[in-house]
């Protein structure tokens, strides 16, 4: 039987026994948009990223419906004792920054996307640094993946865990349990791009339309409405606020 992008059965039987039980014991849950996710076929997830503690709960929200999440993670991560030989065993694709094998990365994203397997993009390339937790601008991976292997983009907005563990903090906040908000939609439409070629243009106006679906969602969950300009990951340049945050 095809298991598209998951480890062995026996390392994701040792990852799920670990952790769900724990995330149903330190969390409640408020998924919606379950229907959005496909249950097979290559498929990239696109995220926000506000604590060390998402990846996770996105994972438990993904696996309870059907998708193991493969994950990129920087490089460094992967040469922590113990902590680097798991997520190698959990088939976390490594992201080598600012050298030569950089490349590397969207190889083998494409390579498990063309398998069939379900890939988490974090844009952000890192936890928000908007003062308000707004998603920022995104880096362009993620569009210039799905336009070279046509595989649909669910974005899905969450809220939550940073209360679970702020960003910047080692000591989680396990009690009162913390409710975790997840709201995937429906594919994010980048038909305009096709046929086109995967230039700078390209790649920015289609991360910024991913972006936006993402923050659109946020929004929503927050039961706020989004700065008009997201929070630039580059120049640091705060967002215009609106008067109701």
């Amino acid at each position: 039987m095809s298991r598209p992008g998951r480890p062995s059965r026996f390392w994701e039987a040792v990852a799920v026994g670990i952790m769900k039980p724990l995330m149903l014991l330190f969390t409640r849950r408020d998924w919606r948009g379950s229907e959005h996710l496909p249950r097979t076929g290559g498929v990239i997830v696109a995220t926000n990223h506000l604590s060390w503690t998402d990846p996770v709960l996105v994972s438990h929200f993904l696996f309870d419906n059907g998708r193991w999440p493969v994950f990129l993670a920087k490089s460094g991560v992967f040469g922590v004792p113990v902590v680097g030989k798991i997520i190698a065993w959990l088939r976390t694709i490594p992201v080598y920054r600012g050298t030569g094998d950089a490349a590397r990365s969207l190889s083998a994203a494409e390579e498990a996307l063309r398998g069939g397997a379900c890939v988490v993009f974090y844009p952000e390339g890192t936890c928000t640094r908007d003062p308000d937790l707004w998603p920022m601008t995104g880096k362009t991976g993620v569009a210039r993946l799905a336009l070279a292997t046509g595989a649909p983009v669910i974005p899905v907005a969450h809220w939550g865990a940073q209360v679970l563990l702020p960003y910047g903090s080692k000591k989680p906040r396990l009690f009162p349990r913390t409710t975790f908000r997840l709201l995937a939609g429906p594919p994010v439409d980048l038909s305009r791009y096709a046929g086109r070629s995967p230039d700078g243009d390209v790649l920015h106006e289609a991360t910024a339309d991913i972006m936006a679906a993402i923050t659109v969602q946020l929004g929503e969950l927050r039961g706020k409405q989004p700065p008009a300009r997201p929070f630039d990951s580059e120049s640091g340049q705060a967002p215009e606020k609106h008067s109701d945050q």
